[in-house]
């Protein structure tokens, strides 16, 4: 990979052969873990400005109808996590001269907090072609990292490094996008009212002779505005809301009321499982269920393959294809293909159901038979959730071959998590996709489906964990390593679920360096396991400052859930107390509520105790009140993870309820520290 400094430019064309797709990504780290910022695409024409509102491109717009620009989401790494964005080059409208790729904060968050400030660009295969470190960032509330632009016929990638002090909407004129008034005043009361409040909106004039777009269905919906009108659209801000894009159909969470006489009638689905019988048959069912919703459902296809190199364009997909392979044929589960501009993309498919694992030597034949036959990648499926630097498979490349192919992994909660998001938060073309996407999802989450994502902590789980209550486990037993990687997959999945069911990204928190060896952290991490029996992680979700903390204590069988939550500076110690208690109306009587004071732990009880006598929380003797940790302990399951009372269940079920009974009302309060800090 080339490092390039700010101010330079690279042709891509030159860097590789196979950059018509590219795959930018946006990174930083943050000691913190609460640091985070929003990616913006904006596309520019000759005059450096946006053509129309459909040139902006961020979390509530993320994906051109022409394929060429999909924000991908934000992907955990070894060091924290990145945003990626999919850029098919060669879909790119002729008028646009230039994609800039930015990113904005918000909550009054600055980029000089973060660390690591970087921007990669890679081909269509994964190679990572050239890199761009920012190292001076310090007030700016806005970047603009990089951009791809024009030249003849090649497109060719600019380190620009360029911030703003004054935000997304500062960044947002440079292009032709004007802030209006009540953009601002929404700000202030989504300030006021805390996350999930108003929300900012960005104006922008239309093009010349543009038409007004229409406004999504809704029950009171909004005139389209008339042609010479500036046209609203929404910008980031912290707490936003649900992320519905104009033009897109949604699902109710909630679906309607039933006919049937009784409980013991089953409504009829489109893709039937009680009669699964073997693992076997609950592959193909999977396999033929998936690719056929993918190829009818644009949005859903796009969205599983672009991050893989997938150009935008029409996508076919087949099973049980037979490809010569020596004396003896060999049968991938399913073939992708994507054709545009009569050029194929083409996939191999590998799926494993019910916690089956991947064999590395049928994954190995089909690399070789996509290297002959010159396809582009081989995607496994499976349950278990792919770790930064950690191969699902081992397989060797024949350098000696010109025609690179890629391997990619997908989890099946990876899947369902991306249609949830679709079907519930940003929606799809029209409600027929919308009722497939419901019915895969109803079949994913069957229960004899087999695709239910990670569902075992393996083999080395039982012994390290009696080793752990017996007090014999050595430090240096490699099964702890084993349990670590099991316990972050585990995290990733909790976070895909969590995400999901929000309509937010939800990651792990890595307080690492950027540069760090995953290995070498797991190493520590089973060495600390060893030592005092817990299991520890942190997640966060997207657009809020809250760390939810997750220990499962071993020794002890119980998940402890925690976050703090710092209290609002100048506030009168009461008040903030009652505050807390009365926005802790729903939570769960056996909720931890534990005052923090400077240097050390003030009082503590449960809410149950301090719902009447909330001023018990308050410190003694004059000490000053800096927050509260609020924590939530259940028992966990003692087996593996496929029962009722599995370990990989209560887990999950802790971060939920901690998340609905807690965390989700917390918001005001947090809402307030932010805008005193």
């Amino acid at each position: 990979m080339q490092e390039i400094s700010k101010g330079a430019n690279v042709s891509l064309t030159a860097l590789s052969e196979d950059a018509g797709a590219v795959v930018v990504s946006l990174s930083w780290s943050s000691v913190s873990g609460a640091g985070d910022a929003d990616v913006s695409v904006l596309l520019v024409d000759a005059d450096g400005k946006v053509r129309s509102e459909n040139d902006f491109y961020f979390y509530n717009n993320p994906a051109a109808a022409d394929g060429s620009v999909q924000l991908l989401g934000k992907t955990p790494t070894g060091s924290g996590d990145e945003d990626r964005i999919g850029v098919d080059l060669t879909a790119v409208p002729a008028g646009v001269e230039r994609i800039v790729v930015a990113a904005s904060q918000y909550g009054g968050a600055r980029f000089g907090d973060l660390d690591d400030l970087r921007m990669t660009v890679a081909d269509r295969s994964g190679e990572p072609l050239v890199g761009f470190s920012i190292h001076d960032a310090s007030v700016e509330t806005a970047f603009i990292f990089g951009e791809l632009y024009r030249r003849g016929e090649e497109w060719k990638f600019r380190a620009v490094g360029q911030g703003y002090e004054t935000g997304l909407a500062g960044l947002a004129t440079d292009f032709g996008i004007a802030v209006s008034e009540e953009a601002e005043e929404a700000e202030e009361a989504q300030e006021a009212e805390g996350p999930g409040g108003a929300a900012d909106a960005v104006t922008m004039d239309k093009a010349p002779g543009a038409e007004p777009e229409p406004v999504a269905p809704a029950p009171a919906p909004a005139p389209a505005p008339a042609p010479d009108e500036p046209v609203a659209v929404p910008a980031q801000t912290r707490g936003r809301g649900p992320r519905t894009t104009k033009k897109k159909v949604t699902l109710p969470k909630v679906a309607k009321s039933s006919l049937a006489e009784n409980d013991s009638w089953r409504p009829a689905r489109l893709f039937p499982v009680p009669t699964l019988k073997s693992d076997k048959e609950r592959e193909v069912r999977a396999t033929s269920v998936l690719l056929s919703v993918m190829a009818q459902v644009p949005e859903f296809g796009r969205r599983l393959t672009a991050a893989f190199g997938a150009p935008a364009g029409r996508m076919q997909t087949f099973t049980e294809v037979s490809l010569p392979h020596g004396d003896t044929p060999r049968r991938p589960d399913g073939v992708i293909r994507v054709e545009r501009a009569g050029k194929l993309w083409t996939a191999l498919v590998e799926t494993k159901t019910n916690g089956n694992p991947l064999k590395p030597e049928q994954v190995q034949q089909y690399m070789d038979i996509a290297a002959r036959r010159g396809y582009e990648a081989v995607i496994t499926l499976s349950n278990d959730v792919a770790l930064e630097g950690t191969a699902m498979v081992d397989v060797k490349i024949d350098g000696r071959r010109k025609h690179k192919v890629s391997l990619w992994h997908l989890s099946w909660a990876e899947v369902a998590h991306q249609a949830q998001m679709l079907i519930r938060h940003e929606g799809v073309g029209n409600a027929a996709h919308a009722w497939l996407l419901q019915e895969l999802l109803e079949y994913l989450q069957h229960e004899q489906s087999g695709c239910h994502g990670f569902q075992n902590m393996g083999a080395a789980w039982v012994p390290v964990r009696k080793g752990i209550e017996d007090e014999t486990l050595a430090c240096d037993d490699a099964r702890a390593v084993e349990v670590v990687e099991s316990w972050e997959r585990l995290i990733r999945q909790v976070c895909l679920r969590l995400g999901g069911e929000l309509g937010q990204k939800a990651l792990p928190v890595q307080r690492v360096r950027r540069g760090s060896d995953p290995q070498a952290r797991r190493t520590a991490a089973a060495q600390k396991l060893c030592q005092d029996g817990r299991l520890t992680a942190e997640l966060r979700i997207d657009g809020t400052n809250s760390v939810i903390a997750v220990t499962a204590d071993l020794r002890t069988g119980k998940v402890r859930t925690c976050v703090d939550v710092p209290a609002p500076e100048g506030s009168y110690p009461l008040t903030t107390v009652k505050r807390l208690v009365r926005l802790l109306a729903e939570a769960p009587a056996d909720l931890h509520v534990e005052s923090l004071v400077e240097g050390g732990n003030g009082p503590r009880g449960t809410l149950e105790r301090l719902r009447p006598e909330p001023g018990d929380l308050l410190p003694k003797g004059g000490a000053a009140l800096t927050g509260f940790r609020l924590s939530l302990i259940k028992g966990m399951g003692n087996t593996r993870g496929n029962t009722e009372s599995g370990f990989i269940r209560s887990v999950d079920e802790a971060v939920d309820r901690f998340h609905q009974g807690v965390v989700a009302h917390l918001g005001p309060l947090e809402a307030r520290a932010d805008r005193r800090a």
